[in-house]
């Protein structure tokens, strides 16, 4: 009975050893001094998905990952590297996915153009609808 209840404390204590003890990244949660530079860096954070949230961005995810790649963004723009060159690093690490920002790759383009598609074609079948109803 020991045993168990040892195992069973285990169990319920292991969520609160999936939390990091380390202290935040540094430029995680503190803005630039360079007004210009941190608006570049805001502007892309907002951009760039969490990849633990995955429905939030990094600006607004509490994830210890969302904090270490807000910290990346802000020491690479502050190093004078382009927000442009950053997204490509992260897209051509994380994929296409890692931004909210869509690309327009070929791939892409039925997503684009469905719902277009979707639209004429419902439009064809209302018109044809209305002229039949009036046909009769």
């Amino acid at each position: 009975m020991k045993r168990f209840a040892i195992f069973l404390a285990l169990i319920v204590a292991a969520p609160a050893f999936a939390d990091s003890s380390l202290p935040p990244s540094y430029w995680a949660n503190r803005q630039l001094p360079d007004a210009r530079q941190e608006a570049e860096a805001k502007a892309l954070m907002e951009e760039i998905r969490c990849l633990v949230c995955q429905g939030e961005s990094i600006a607004d995810s509490d994830a210890d990952l969302a904090a270490d790649m807000r910290d990346m963004v802000r020491r690479r723009i502050a190093a004078g590297e382009k927000p442009s060159a950053i997204r490509a690093w992260l897209i051509q690490r994380y994929g296409d996915w890692i931004t909210f920002r869509p690309t327009g790759k070929p791939i892409t383009w039925p997503l684009w153009l469905a719902p277009l598609v979707l639209l004429a074609g419902g439009a064809l079948l209302a018109r044809t609808r209305l002229r039949a109803r009036k046909g009769s």
